[in-house]
């Protein structure tokens, strides 16, 4: 049987006791990623600045669970105007530019989420090793 690892990243503090992601094996599992800027502890005021720091934020909890951008194998995103993906595909493309080498992708609407979020993620990575 698999030992489950809940994955805690400092920055992303939450109210309720609940992990950014969980580990077992080499699979990792997040929780819902968005634009919080760290430094006020607020989403981010623009769709730009929510998807650069949401990507931002995808890196480090990969990295936290012991892997790498390279591991994500599925991202499912939900957006409030699914019309307005350039920012997504701005940071998509930065971060994954290799057309032979990108996880697979799913923008799903959301009528609200909440807090001024635009957008929001989860994702699933399957780390080597």
């Amino acid at each position: 049987m698999a030992k489950r690892t809940s994955i805690y990243v400092d920055a992303f503090g939450h109210a309720n006791p609940i992990p950014v992601a969980c580990r077992v094996g080499n699979v990792l599992t997040s929780g819902i990623v968005y634009g919080l800027d760290p430094a006020t502890g607020k989403v981010a005021p623009t769709l730009d600045a929510q998807c650069a720091l949401m990507f931002a934020h995808m890196r480090t909890i990969v990295e936290a669970g012991g892997g790498t951008v390279d591991d994500i194998v599925k991202i499912t995103v939900w957006m409030v105007d699914r019309t307005q993906r350039e920012p997504l595909n701005r940071e998509w493309l930065a971060m994954f530019p290799d057309p032979k080498d990108r996880p697979a992708r799913q923008a799903m609407q959301a009528e609200k989420l909440g807090n001024g979020m635009l957008i929001q993620l989860d994702f699933m990575a399957v780390i080597d090793g």
